[in-house]
C-alpha cells in the first residue's frame, strides 16, 4: 500500500475528485454548523485543473486514484510583505490509504510548486477542532497562525 505515485489531474479524473469533494464535506460537517445540508460543492476542480495558476494532483496507488490536492496563487492581503502566497487545499485520502505519506508528499510537491512560482508563503485553512488535520499538517511543518471566530445572533 505504500509504493504510490503522484500525477497532474485531468478533467478525466473528475468523478473521482468529486466524489473525494464530497468525502471532504461530510468530514468536515460536525466542525461546521453552517454547512448547507443539501448537495453543494466547494471547488471548481475543472477550472483549478485547467488554470495556469493552479496544480492539482493525485495519488495513484495500483492504477487506483486514491488522493487528491490542489495549490493555487492567491493574491495576500495589501499590508502583508508578500504580494502573493500559495493556497494548498482539497486534500483527500481513502481511509484506507491514510497514514502511509501521501499526504506529505502531496504538500512536499505543492512546496516545490511554490517555490517554483517564485513564492515563500503557503497557507491553508482547517477547522479549529480538526485535531487530527491539524496534527498532520503541523507534522509537515505548517504552524498555527489566525483563528477565525464566529457567533451566531438568533
Amino acid at each position: 500500500m505504500n509504493n504510490f505515485t503522484l500525477r497532474l489531474a485531468t478533467v478525466k479524473d473528475l468523478p473521482i475528485l468529486y466524489e473525494f469533494e464530497q468525502g471532504i464535506i461530510e468530514a468536515e460537517r460536525p466542525f461546521d454548523p453552517t454547512l448547507k445540508t443539501e448537495h453543494f460543492n466547494y471547488y471548481d476542480i475543472k477550472e483549478l485543473i485547467l488554470s495556469s495558476t493552479s496544480d492539482v494532483v493525485v495519488a495513484v496507488c495500483n492504477n487506483k486514484i486514491v488522493g487528491s490536492g490542489y495549490v493555487r496563487i492567491e493574491n495576500s492581503k495589501p499590508y502583508l510583505k508578500h504580494n502573493q502566497h500559495a493556497y494548498l487545499g482539497f486534500m483527500f485520502v481513502k481511509p484506507e490509504y491514510r497514514g502511509v505519506g501521501i499526504v506529505q508528499s502531496i504538500i512536499e510537491h505543492f512546496k516545490d510548486w511554490t517555490r517554483s512560482k517564485n513564492l515563500s508563503e503557503l497557507r491553508l485553512g482547517v477547522y479549529s477542532k480538526n485535531d487530527r488535520a491539524i496534527k498532520a499538517y503541523e507534522k509537515v511543518g505548517f504552524e498555527n497562525h489566525l483563528i477565525e471566530m464566529r457567533m451566531q445572533i438568533k
